[in-house]
């Protein structure tokens, strides 16, 4: 419908840096002609953005901001806890998958090991103010990794590996593509069918030059927003 469309539509321009929280929206008549549609068609895009919480009208005043989707700007290497950590956000991670299991050829190629060789695997879902943001399924070698527990996983993995283990992570690769998600993925982000994902794939490193990691994750770019401010080296 031309109004979900739109609340879309929406929803991207109150996130942008051009709007803070507490900001008031332009009347229904102004946004009616910017995006070419009927006062009606967008006073139920709002209504949409009201019940998500985004939104809130005041009686005689008009429409005003009350949140903004989860939102980090991306400058250096951090894991998930770590980004969110200043954001007053509440996070969680909840484990629903952890075996030791024989690595996969498709990803001993990815860490540079023997397919024979033992690897973790663990698929979280993590949460900010009980929303599941991201699905994450990681690869990690059972050499580098032996005392790795169910309790570190529904923590911070980067502080497992680097105060834990005593392993320190140089950087990472990265790999972005836009999906359409099984049902499954859907169910468990809560998305609806059919709306495209971003689907990010990483490899992390450490400074000794091994793969410790390798991990494919599943972002709700609905409600989560990251902003990538990348330096020109000089």
């Amino acid at each position: 419908m031309i109004y979900k469309k739109l609340a879309k539509k929406l929803r991207i321009q109150i996130n942008s840096a051009g709007y803070q929280i507490g900001d008031h929206l332009p009347s229904e008549k102004k946004l009616a002609e910017q995006y070419h549609v009927s006062r009606m068609t967008i006073r139920k895009a709002i209504d949409l953005l009201v019940e998500a919480g985004l939104l809130k009208r005041k009686h005689g005043s008009g429409t005003y901001i009350k949140d903004k989707d989860v939102h980090h700007e991306n400058a250096s290497l951090k894991g998930f806890v770590e980004l969110m950590a200043n954001t007053g956000h509440n996070v969680k991670s909840e484990v629903i998958a952890f075996s030791v299991i024989q690595c996969p050829l498709s990803i001993a190629s990815k860490l540079r090991i023997n397919s024979n060789e033992r690897i973790f695997y663990s698929r979280r879902i993590r949460y900010v103010d009980n929303k599941p943001l991201i699905i994450e399924d990681s690869y990690m070698p059972v050499k580098y990794f032996g005392n790795l527990t169910l309790a570190h996983l529904e923590g911070s993995k980067f502080d497992f590996i680097e105060n834990v283990c005593q392993i320190k992570i140089a950087g990472s690769y990265e790999t972005f593509h836009p999906i359409i998600p099984d049902q499954n993925i859907c169910q468990l982000l809560q998305v609806e069918n059919n709306i495209p994902i971003l689907r990010l794939s990483t490899l992390s490193y450490s400074v000794q030059g091994d793969y410790i990691n390798y991990s494919i994750m599943y972002r709700n770019t609905q409600d989560y927003i990251v902003e990538y401010h990348l330096k020109r080296e000089q």
